[in-house]
């Protein structure tokens, strides 16, 4: 029986390094049926913000999993990222990269790096939520759940597990975003507790983006927010060898999605120059997770004998090391020489049928939640002390001005006249110290007292406590 997989040729440089994949992919024996999807730089300009017909989502969801070549996305506004929409329109929230160092024969510092990055995929600055809603200040919304923290933690172990790996980190900013960031190493402590047999560390993004640069080989598989994900992943594919050396697969419950992380190099297009490496690496990741673990191990196998052999494409090739400069298809041709064969320098791989997703076990949170106060964000050109006289009466209820901020920053009470201000300004108004419960009429009182003074609200947030305890920086 063959697999049905969704296949999308791409822009650029994607139909051609996905041609070689193929050829490679059936000389390995993979039982595959292929079904075209078109997407990409020329279904934007048909008119399609997504890049895609909405027609093709049932072909890739009647398929066990999308091989997608990198695309073009026209420049302009109005086009909203692919990758994305496929991701969190799927649900495919695990984003795992490996980067593995392949020297001597590409060139890299840390010839002992071998990383894995599993990447949440679905939420945090991401989602791609902003507002500009004053003439000189845009805001973007960072969104982190628990449900969303347990899956991609649980999955970082699961695939510790799964794959003799000893060691688990956590990345995140949680000195600075004590409630999001917070969040998300407190879910990790908790999963970690349930594998006992599994290092576990966590690191402040910032110190620990600088180890990962210098020292790769001291992380084993690193799991992190989508935006560091992102950022880190590129950053650790590059210091192992290539960003073109660096295969993605995009797992969920429901469906499955595998690419090379490097972009479409339109320049580079039609030339027959393009390492297809990228590509192949993530079609060798999709032969595991469809059950077709020999393929997998035929086809890595074959290209590390490959790299060993110095056939290599312009990107990595080097005098001295690199014995023949190659061209996309040549190089998908020495690959298939070698199926059968293994590397006897670099490490063989061997591959088991992959694993589902794991279980999340998500229980819905019994904490005692109560609307305690508001933050009125407001449009304001001019000083604090003009700013004050308009707004200073403003109470309703039980809710009083307990502080007004700039940038974060607090202005009233306790200020300094040395702060730096722009045009939005966010006023907190609670029930007191006590923090007693408040009404969402109280709240919409104070929205009206803002309007009755000409004073624009650009947006409010609620203010709201957990078990007694402020939800809120």
């Amino acid at each position: 029986m063959k697999t049905p997989i969704s296949v999308a040729l791409g822009d650029g440089i994607g139909p051609e390094i996905m041609k070689a994949t193929l050829h490679v992919l059936h000389a390995a024996g993979a039982q595959i049926e292929i079904h075209d999807v078109e997407i990409g730089e020329k279904m934007y300009l048909k008119g399609f913000a997504s890049g895609m017909d909405p027609k093709m989502w049932d072909t890739i969801r009647h398929t066990k999993a999308f091989l997608k070549a990198p695309i073009t996305t026209p420049q302009g506004g109005g086009f909203k990222s692919l990758n994305v929409t496929v991701r969190t329109t799927l649900g495919l929230y695990a984003n795992v990269r490996p980067c593995v160092s392949y020297f001597p024969f590409v060139e890299t510092k840390h010839p002992e790096m071998d990383v894995v990055i599993v990447r949440e995929n679905e939420e945090d600055l991401y989602a791609g939520i902003e507002y500009q809603q004053s003439p000189d200040v845009c805001c973007s919304i960072k969104l982190i759940s628990r449900p969303g923290c347990e899956k991609i933690i649980r999955y970082a172990f699961e695939y510790a597990k799964n794959h003799q790996r000893k060691k688990v980190t956590c990345f995140t900013k949680d000195n600075i975003m004590k409630h999001s960031d917070g969040l998300f190493h407190k879910v990790f402590d908790e999963i970690a507790f349930e594998y006992p047999d599994i290092l576990n560390e966590h690191w402040i993004v910032d110190i620990g983006a600088a180890k990962l640069a210098d020292t790769p080989e001291v992380f084993d598989v690193i799991v992190m927010p989508n935006l560091y994900g992102d950022i880190l992943s590129d950053v650790a594919a590059q210091i192992a060898g290539s960003v073109g050396l660096a295969g993605s697969a995009n797992i969920g419950d429901f469906g499955a999605m595998f690419e090379a992380i490097h972009g479409s190099a339109p320049r580079r297009a039609n030339q027959n120059v393009a390492n297809p490496s990228g590509l192949m690496l993530a079609a060798i990741q999709m032969m595991a997770h469809i059950g077709q673990p020999e393929v997998a191990e035929r086809f890595h196998n074959a290209w590390l004998r490959t790299l060993e052999e110095g056939i290599h494409t312009y990107d990595i090739f080097k005098e001295g090391v690199s014995k023949k400069k190659v061209g996309t298809q040549e190089f998908a041709e020495a690959v298939i020489a070698n199926l059968g064969k293994k590397p006897e320098q670099l490490t063989p791989v061997a591959y088991q049928t992959g694993s589902s997703p794991a279980l999340h076990r998500h229980a819905a949170s019994q904490a005692a939640r109560h609307l305690v106060g508001v933050d009125v964000y407001l449009y304001h050109k001019g000083p604090l002390a003009d700013f004050m006289s308009r707004i200073s009466h403003i109470n309703a209820g039980p809710l009083h001005l307990q502080a007004i901020f700039n940038r974060g920053v607090k202005l009233w009470p306790g200020g300094q006249p040395e702060t730096f201000c722009i045009e939005q300004w966010r006023c907190r108004f609670t029930s007191g110290e006590d923090l007693r419960p408040i009404s969402q009429h109280e709240v919409i009182q104070i929205l009206q007292a803002f309007d009755h003074i000409n004073m624009d609200v650009t947006k409010s947030e609620g203010l709201y406590t957990f078990n007694g305890k402020p939800g809120y920086s």
